[in-house]
């Protein structure tokens, strides 16, 4: 898939966040969900695409969230989000991931992109909640609802990002 449709996709997802998520999601969990599915598929592009794709598009629509959502801490989900990114594509940059790897490493750097968000917040005192707290009522809840879209989406994410892959070696092999 050409790039333009990936961040097309991408940008439908974001909006899918805001606009959509809050419909879907039950009335009494909608302060404890919070879905990052654009966060899911720049995991998947550090995965089974280039590491600074991953943290171009990390940095990009982590400025558009900050921007867009949160108006407490400008760039920090810009800053996590493209070094998650390009910290999986750094770690798994020579290895084939099974569908099991790539989900394990989906939690859990979901699971580290929301833990190192609310004690960053802690640092600046935006938050006054314990880690316990914070860890049961909204980060796993949010956490089975990205394992549950990455599993939905695995098949597709990685035809198209490793057709990204195979499309740019054969543009430099010419």
């Amino acid at each position: 898939m050409s790039m333009n449709r990936i961040l097309l996709l991408m940008f439908l997802l974001f909006v899918a966040e805001g606009a959509v998520m809050p419909w879907i999601i039950p009335a009494g969990f909608g302060h404890r969900i919070i879905p990052h599915f654009v966060f899911v598929v720049v995991i998947f592009s550090g995965l089974y695409s280039r590491r600074h794709l991953a943290l171009l598009l990390g940095v990009s629509f982590g400025m558009l969230q900050d921007v867009v959502y949160f108006g407490h801490l400008l760039g920090i989900n810009a800053f996590i989000m493209g070094l998650m990114g390009y910290f999986t594509g750094v770690l798994l940059e020579h290895r084939r991931s099974t569908i099991m790897m790539a989900i394990s490493i989906i939690g859990f750097a979901c699971l580290l992109y929301d833990s190192v968000i609310f004690f960053i917040y802690r640092v600046f005192r935006i938050t006054n909640e314990s880690y316990a707290f914070a860890l049961i009522d909204h980060i796993l809840p949010s956490l089975f609802l990205q394992l549950a879209f990455a599993l939905a989406c695995y098949v597709p994410a990685r035809k198209w990002f490793e057709g990204q892959t195979i499309m740019k070696s054969d543009k430099s092999e010419e």
